[in-house]
């Protein structure tokens, strides 16, 4: 893919953009083969089927920018910081989503209107630090202005109208006050300006509502493929990459992760959960009851509204706001379901849910990894349950980053 940022030199972000695609993808299936097999042994790997990997479009398949604010109040600059620590525009980038990239430069014509001074990180001054859009495939936007302060905030609300002339996808506006000097692209606290509070991301099979402070995937186009080859995982379906449904519960009886239709799984556990987007399309599928663990509470009220939103009785679809691991560790022997997914950050899921996992009689785990290296430390921990399937999901082109996903069922 040609970029005239990375052939200017003003941008380095996608290593691999030199690469062709289909070497990328090579590569970062061969590189997670190897971590398994390194770390769980050749014989625990030998049964192990690779499917093919699910690829993503080279260009504007990024659903969420965080650009940052540099330059001047007159001049301001939406990209990233480039070496001396002041901003470089990157707002024509071609990996960004087509919606975004045109909102990009009315949300600048807006920042030079409000006057809001961009921050200067070398200097230390300035209000306005990120602006962080989302996008869904309606075309509909989610714009997060994060600032130094509360300085603004009445400012911003008044100019909501003139913003919505702007950018008149915008349909979330919130500030995020984030007043320290660090790393962190956001602060703490989140004051909504707008009535809606949510942005409806349809991906794959569900619609999902995706809040300010939400993890959501970067790239909907292949999430909608991992959020149904899990569901179709989870119920033994069919290897396709169509919709999954209760009634289409077939794999051929001698291939690995096949259910007979008689022992199909009737209950999942989705822990790290997020929005709700595993748990969901579990339930699309019809596995019959979903609990979905997330320790956010503003990402369990978003996953409970899409159930709701859905048709989903709450004895089918619930949400909990706990941590994924202490939530399981406390649940009573007898109410543990027949398959668990986990989807954790990149540290992975840790010792003790590892060896819980091992232990707990539960026969089918899928785990969804954006980290192959921590992935396949918590596999080791867990030598009853064996790899049957796994597929590379290129959530991240042209950079050796990669998504996996393992389907584990109990050996013996």
């Amino acid at each position: 893919m040609e970029c005239a940022y990375w052939q200017a030199g003003v941008c380095r972000s996608c290593t691999w953009i030199e690469t062709h695609y289909a070497d990328q993808v090579a590569a970062k299936q061969a590189r997670a083969h190897d971590l398994l097999v390194d770390a769980l042994g050749s014989h625990a790997t030998a049964d192990l089927v690779w499917e093919a990997p699910l690829t993503s479009p080279t260009r504007g398949f990024r659903t969420k920018a965080k650009m940052v604010v540099g330059g001047t109040p007159t001049h301001p600059t939406l990209g990233i910081l480039g070496p001396d620590r002041r901003g470089v525009d990157l707002r024509n980038c071609p990996i960004t989503d087509p919606h975004i990239r045109a909102a990009l430069p009315a949300l600048a014509d807006f920042v030079v209107e409000e006057r809001l001074a961009p921050y200067d990180v070398p200097a230390r001054r300035g209000e306005l630090k990120y602006v962080l859009v989302t996008s869904s495939v309606t075309g509909e936007l989610m714009v997060r202005f994060v600032l130094r302060s509360r300085r603004h905030v009445d400012q911003l609300r008044r100019a909501l109208p003139r913003l919505r002339e702007l950018v008149p996808t915008a349909r979330v506006v919130t500030a995020n006050i984030h007043p320290t000097h660090e790393a962190l692209v956001e602060g703490p606290d989140e004051v909504i300006l707008t009535r809606e509070a949510t942005l409806p991301m349809p991906v794959g099979d569900v619609t999902l509502n995706l809040g300010p402070r939400s993890f959501s995937q970067t790239n909907t186009t292949v999430a909608a493929g991992l959020y149904r080859q899990v569901a179709r995982w989870a119920v033994g379906g069919p290897d396709t990459d169509e919709g999954v449904r209760a009634d289409r519960v077939a794999h051929t009886p001698h291939s690995p992760g096949f259910v007979p239709r008689d022992e199909a799984p009737t209950s999942l556990w989705d822990l790290y959960c997020g929005i709700g987007g595993f748990a969901l399309h579990a339930a699309a599928a019809g596995i019959g009851a979903v609990t979905g663990v997330e320790v956010s509470d503003a990402a369990v009220d978003a996953a409970t509204r899409s159930a709701r939103e859905a048709g989903l009785d709450p004895s089918r679809a619930r949400f909990v706001a706990a941590d994924a691991t202490a939530w399981a560790l406390a649940q009573p022997e007898d109410t543990r379901p027949d398959v668990v997914v986990v989807n954790p950050p990149r540290r992975g899921i840790g010792g003790d849910l590892a060896r819980w996992l091992d232990a707990s009689g539960v026969p089918r785990v899928v785990y969804s990894s954006c980290h192959p290296e921590s992935l396949a430390t918590d596999l080791a921990l867990m030598p009853r349950l064996r790899p049957v399937r796994a597929r590379l999901f290129d959530m991240f082109p042209h950079t050796g980053h990669a998504e996996v996903a393992v389907l584990l069922e109990r050996a013996g």
